[in-house]
Protein backbone atom coordinates (compact mmCIF):
# COMPACT_ATOMS: atom_id res chain seq x y z
CA UNK A 1 0.00 0.00 0.00
CA UNK A 2 1.17 3.10 -0.74
CA UNK A 3 2.43 5.76 1.77
CA UNK A 4 -1.08 7.57 3.07
CA UNK A 5 -1.53 10.97 4.48
CA UNK A 6 -3.33 12.41 7.69
CA UNK A 7 -6.50 10.92 8.04
CA UNK A 8 -8.51 14.11 8.15
CA UNK A 9 -7.13 15.44 5.02
CA UNK A 10 -9.39 16.15 1.94
CA UNK A 11 -8.62 16.61 -1.73
CA UNK A 12 -5.30 16.85 -2.55
CA UNK A 13 -6.37 19.39 -5.42
CA UNK A 14 -6.93 23.18 -5.63
CA UNK A 15 -10.40 24.37 -4.86
CA UNK A 16 -10.73 25.67 -9.00
CA UNK A 17 -9.40 21.97 -10.49
CA UNK A 18 -11.51 20.06 -7.88
CA UNK A 19 -15.03 22.35 -9.10
CA UNK A 20 -13.63 22.00 -12.57
CA UNK A 21 -12.87 18.01 -12.68
CA UNK A 22 -16.25 17.41 -10.76
CA UNK A 23 -18.27 19.58 -13.18
CA UNK A 24 -16.55 17.80 -16.57
CA UNK A 25 -17.49 14.53 -15.23
CA UNK A 26 -20.98 15.09 -14.06
CA UNK A 27 -21.37 16.90 -17.57
CA UNK A 28 -19.99 13.65 -19.22
CA UNK A 29 -22.67 11.45 -17.33
CA UNK A 30 -25.28 13.25 -18.05
CA UNK A 31 -24.78 13.17 -21.99
CA UNK A 32 -23.84 9.78 -21.90
CA UNK A 33 -26.60 8.71 -20.22
CA UNK A 34 -29.68 10.43 -22.18
CA UNK A 35 -30.04 6.41 -23.72
CA UNK A 36 -28.41 4.46 -21.16
CA UNK A 37 -29.05 5.02 -17.46
CA UNK A 38 -26.03 5.97 -15.25
CA UNK A 39 -24.51 4.85 -11.74
CA UNK A 40 -21.04 7.40 -9.32
CA UNK A 41 -17.49 7.25 -8.44
CA UNK A 42 -14.21 6.43 -9.84
CA UNK A 43 -14.26 2.64 -11.57
CA UNK A 44 -16.88 1.63 -14.05
CA UNK A 45 -18.86 -0.15 -10.94
CA UNK A 46 -18.67 2.78 -8.69
CA UNK A 47 -21.02 5.34 -7.69
CA UNK A 48 -19.80 8.22 -10.75
CA UNK A 49 -19.62 6.00 -13.27
CA UNK A 50 -22.10 4.92 -16.40
CA UNK A 51 -23.89 1.77 -15.91
CA UNK A 52 -24.46 -0.50 -18.76
CA UNK A 53 -28.21 -0.96 -18.49
CA UNK A 54 -31.42 -0.09 -16.63
CA UNK A 55 -31.55 -3.05 -15.01
CA UNK A 56 -27.95 -2.88 -13.58
CA UNK A 57 -29.17 1.21 -12.86
CA UNK A 58 -32.24 -0.66 -10.62
CA UNK A 59 -29.95 -3.07 -8.71
CA UNK A 60 -27.63 -0.17 -7.47
CA UNK A 61 -30.68 2.06 -6.36
CA UNK A 62 -31.78 -1.23 -4.47
CA UNK A 63 -28.41 -1.50 -2.73
CA UNK A 64 -28.00 1.88 -2.13
CA UNK A 65 -31.75 1.81 0.16
CA UNK A 66 -34.23 2.64 -2.66
CA UNK A 67 -37.61 0.49 -2.83
CA UNK A 68 -39.08 -1.36 -5.92
CA UNK A 69 -42.00 1.29 -5.26
CA UNK A 70 -39.73 4.12 -5.52
CA UNK A 71 -37.90 3.00 -8.87
CA UNK A 72 -41.56 2.35 -10.31
CA UNK A 73 -42.91 5.81 -9.18
CA UNK A 74 -40.16 7.71 -11.17
CA UNK A 75 -40.60 8.20 -15.20
CA UNK A 76 -37.89 8.64 -17.46
CA UNK A 77 -34.08 8.70 -17.06
CA UNK A 78 -34.26 10.38 -13.26
CA UNK A 79 -32.66 7.44 -11.81
CA UNK A 80 -29.06 7.62 -12.61
CA UNK A 81 -27.91 5.38 -9.69
CA UNK A 82 -25.87 8.26 -8.62
CA UNK A 83 -25.50 8.27 -4.81
CA UNK A 84 -24.15 6.21 -1.70
CA UNK A 85 -27.63 5.72 0.29
CA UNK A 86 -31.01 7.19 0.29
CA UNK A 87 -31.90 10.53 1.95
CA UNK A 88 -35.27 9.75 1.76
CA UNK A 89 -35.24 6.94 4.53
CA UNK A 90 -34.06 9.80 6.81
CA UNK A 91 -35.91 12.57 5.71
CA UNK A 92 -39.18 12.33 7.25
CA UNK A 93 -40.81 14.93 4.82
CA UNK A 94 -44.90 15.72 5.82
CA UNK A 95 -47.11 17.30 3.50
CA UNK A 96 -46.34 20.94 2.85
CA UNK A 97 -42.89 21.04 3.31
CA UNK A 98 -40.23 22.79 1.53
CA UNK A 99 -37.39 20.42 0.64
CA UNK A 100 -34.10 21.41 -1.07
CA UNK A 101 -31.66 18.62 -2.81
CA UNK A 102 -27.98 19.47 -2.92
CA UNK A 103 -26.47 18.36 -6.21
CA UNK A 104 -29.89 16.97 -7.59
CA UNK A 105 -28.58 15.34 -10.43
CA UNK A 106 -30.90 14.54 -13.12
CA UNK A 107 -33.65 14.88 -10.20
CA UNK A 108 -34.64 11.19 -8.74
CA UNK A 109 -34.69 12.25 -5.52
CA UNK A 110 -36.69 15.28 -6.19
CA UNK A 111 -39.07 13.60 -7.84
CA UNK A 112 -39.56 11.10 -5.02
CA UNK A 113 -39.50 14.06 -2.38
CA UNK A 114 -42.01 15.61 -4.40
CA UNK A 115 -44.32 12.81 -3.67
CA UNK A 116 -44.15 13.08 0.03
CA UNK A 117 -44.75 16.87 0.52
CA UNK A 118 -47.59 16.43 -2.14
CA UNK A 119 -49.01 19.42 -3.76
CA UNK A 120 -49.12 22.10 -1.24
CA UNK A 121 -45.01 21.48 -0.72
CA UNK A 122 -42.33 22.43 -3.09
CA UNK A 123 -38.93 20.86 -3.88
CA UNK A 124 -35.93 22.78 -5.55
CA UNK A 125 -33.30 20.71 -6.87
CA UNK A 126 -29.61 22.39 -7.17
CA UNK A 127 -27.10 21.44 -9.26
CA UNK A 128 -23.61 23.01 -10.56
CA UNK A 129 -23.74 21.29 -14.03
CA UNK A 130 -25.82 22.68 -16.61
CA UNK A 131 -25.92 19.43 -18.31
CA UNK A 132 -27.32 18.29 -15.67
CA UNK A 133 -29.92 20.96 -15.23
CA UNK A 134 -31.13 20.69 -18.31
CA UNK A 135 -31.84 16.55 -18.00
CA UNK A 136 -33.72 17.14 -14.75
CA UNK A 137 -35.99 19.78 -16.24
CA UNK A 138 -36.52 17.21 -18.86
CA UNK A 139 -37.82 14.72 -16.77
CA UNK A 140 -39.77 17.31 -14.51
CA UNK A 141 -41.68 17.74 -17.37
CA UNK A 142 -42.13 13.54 -18.00
CA UNK A 143 -42.99 12.88 -14.43
CA UNK A 144 -45.72 16.60 -14.26
CA UNK A 145 -43.77 17.43 -11.40
CA UNK A 146 -45.32 20.99 -11.18
CA UNK A 147 -44.02 21.76 -7.56
CA UNK A 148 -40.50 20.89 -8.57
CA UNK A 149 -38.03 22.84 -9.91
CA UNK A 150 -34.06 22.94 -10.87
CA UNK A 151 -31.97 25.92 -9.96
CA UNK A 152 -28.30 26.12 -11.94
CA UNK A 153 -25.74 27.05 -8.76
CA UNK A 154 -22.93 25.90 -6.78
CA UNK A 155 -24.08 24.60 -3.23
CA UNK A 156 -21.34 27.07 -1.17
CA UNK A 157 -23.27 29.40 -2.80
CA UNK A 158 -27.13 28.16 -3.17
CA UNK A 159 -29.70 30.19 -5.38
CA UNK A 160 -32.43 30.17 -2.74
CA UNK A 161 -33.82 32.54 -0.26
CA UNK A 162 -33.15 32.90 3.67
CA UNK A 163 -34.83 30.98 5.76
CA UNK A 164 -36.76 29.20 3.15
CA UNK A 165 -36.42 25.72 3.55
CA UNK A 166 -37.78 23.01 5.67
CA UNK A 167 -35.79 19.94 4.98
CA UNK A 168 -32.48 19.67 3.17
CA UNK A 169 -31.69 16.45 1.30
CA UNK A 170 -28.17 15.42 -0.52
CA UNK A 171 -27.17 11.97 -1.95
CA UNK A 172 -22.94 11.80 -1.94
CA UNK A 173 -22.56 14.96 -3.01
CA UNK A 174 -21.37 17.10 -0.35
CA UNK A 175 -18.04 15.17 -0.39
CA UNK A 176 -17.33 16.39 -3.66
CA UNK A 177 -17.20 20.11 -2.38
CA UNK A 178 -13.86 21.97 -1.55
CA UNK A 179 -15.25 24.12 0.90
CA UNK A 180 -17.48 22.28 3.35
CA UNK A 181 -18.01 24.66 5.55
CA UNK A 182 -19.38 26.66 3.28
CA UNK A 183 -21.54 24.28 2.20
CA UNK A 184 -22.89 23.68 5.92
CA UNK A 185 -22.99 27.66 6.26
CA UNK A 186 -25.52 28.02 3.04
CA UNK A 187 -27.27 24.80 4.70
CA UNK A 188 -28.20 26.91 7.78
CA UNK A 189 -28.78 29.95 5.79
CA UNK A 190 -31.42 28.77 3.93
CA UNK A 191 -33.58 26.66 6.40
CA UNK A 192 -36.18 27.91 8.52
CA UNK A 193 -35.61 27.98 12.14
CA UNK A 194 -36.05 24.01 13.35
CA UNK A 195 -35.41 23.05 9.67
CA UNK A 196 -33.84 19.67 9.05
CA UNK A 197 -30.66 18.36 7.23
CA UNK A 198 -30.98 14.63 6.29
CA UNK A 199 -28.31 13.59 4.10
CA UNK A 200 -26.47 10.50 2.83
CA UNK A 201 -22.74 10.67 1.95
CA UNK A 202 -19.57 9.07 2.14
CA UNK A 203 -16.77 9.40 5.26
CA UNK A 204 -13.39 8.76 6.26
CA UNK A 205 -12.79 6.04 8.26
CA UNK A 206 -8.99 5.41 7.25
CA UNK A 207 -5.94 7.46 5.68
CA UNK A 208 -6.55 7.74 2.31
CA UNK A 209 -3.68 7.15 -0.34
CA UNK A 210 -1.51 9.93 -0.96
CA UNK A 211 -1.93 8.64 -4.93
CA UNK A 212 -5.76 8.69 -4.51
CA UNK A 213 -6.13 12.16 -2.86
CA UNK A 214 -4.27 13.98 -5.46
CA UNK A 215 -6.20 11.88 -8.58
CA UNK A 216 -8.23 14.34 -9.94
CA UNK A 217 -10.83 11.04 -11.19
CA UNK A 218 -10.63 9.98 -7.31
CA UNK A 219 -11.89 13.41 -6.42
CA UNK A 220 -14.66 13.64 -9.22
CA UNK A 221 -15.74 10.52 -7.92
CA UNK A 222 -16.37 10.46 -4.63
CA UNK A 223 -13.23 8.81 -3.47
CA UNK A 224 -10.92 11.19 -2.37
CA UNK A 225 -12.70 14.06 -0.78
CA UNK A 226 -14.38 12.93 2.02
CA UNK A 227 -13.84 14.13 5.85
CA UNK A 228 -13.97 12.16 8.86
CA UNK A 229 -16.89 12.12 11.12
CA UNK A 230 -14.96 14.49 13.69
CA UNK A 231 -14.36 16.82 11.53
CA UNK A 232 -17.94 16.98 10.34
CA UNK A 233 -19.53 17.35 13.44
CA UNK A 234 -16.96 20.32 13.85
CA UNK A 235 -18.49 21.75 11.23
CA UNK A 236 -22.20 21.11 11.48
CA UNK A 237 -21.18 22.51 15.31
CA UNK A 238 -19.49 25.56 13.54
CA UNK A 239 -21.95 26.32 11.20
CA UNK A 240 -24.71 26.38 14.03
CA UNK A 241 -26.40 23.09 13.88
CA UNK A 242 -27.76 21.05 16.89
CA UNK A 243 -28.76 17.72 17.30
CA UNK A 244 -25.88 16.68 15.01
CA UNK A 245 -25.77 12.68 14.30
CA UNK A 246 -23.77 11.02 11.77
CA UNK A 247 -24.14 7.32 11.45
CA UNK A 248 -21.96 5.12 9.27
CA UNK A 249 -23.77 2.12 7.39
CA UNK A 250 -22.29 -1.45 8.32
CA UNK A 251 -22.81 -2.85 4.75
CA UNK A 252 -21.98 0.21 2.46
CA UNK A 253 -18.92 -2.21 2.10
CA UNK A 254 -20.62 -4.57 -0.20
CA UNK A 255 -20.99 -1.62 -2.87
CA UNK A 256 -18.32 0.77 -2.01
CA UNK A 257 -15.20 -2.09 -2.28
CA UNK A 258 -15.67 -1.59 -6.19
CA UNK A 259 -15.68 1.64 -6.54
CA UNK A 260 -11.36 1.56 -7.50
CA UNK A 261 -10.25 -1.02 -10.07
CA UNK A 262 -6.87 -0.86 -7.82
CA UNK A 263 -7.85 0.15 -3.86
CA UNK A 264 -10.48 -1.21 -1.84
CA UNK A 265 -12.20 1.84 -1.16
CA UNK A 266 -13.64 0.21 1.99
CA UNK A 267 -10.65 0.50 3.44
CA UNK A 268 -10.73 3.85 4.37
CA UNK A 269 -14.32 4.84 3.34
CA UNK A 270 -18.06 4.25 4.35
CA UNK A 271 -21.47 5.38 3.56
CA UNK A 272 -23.37 7.29 6.45
CA UNK A 273 -26.47 9.05 7.21
CA UNK A 274 -25.86 13.02 8.23
CA UNK A 275 -28.48 14.72 10.03
CA UNK A 276 -28.96 18.02 11.86
CA UNK A 277 -31.26 20.60 13.00
CA UNK A 278 -31.36 24.23 13.07
CA UNK A 279 -32.31 25.50 16.43
CA UNK A 280 -35.72 26.93 16.54
CA UNK A 281 -34.73 30.48 17.52
CA UNK A 282 -32.40 30.19 14.24
CA UNK A 283 -29.46 31.65 16.23
CA UNK A 284 -25.76 30.14 15.69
Amino acid sequence: MPETSDPSAESGLDAQTQRTVVRERYARIATETSDVEGNCCSSDDSCCSPAETSAQTDETARQLGYSDADLESVDGDANLGLGCGNPQAIASLNPGDSVLDLGSGAGFDCFLAAQGVGGTGRVIGVDMTPEMVEKARANAGRNDAENVEFRLGEIEHLPVSDASIDVIISNCVVNLSPNKPQVFDEAFRVLRPGGRLAISDVVLTAAVPDAVRADPDSVASCVAGASTIDRLESMLDAAGFEAVRLAPKDDSDEFIRDWDDDYDVSEFLVSATITARKPEDGDE
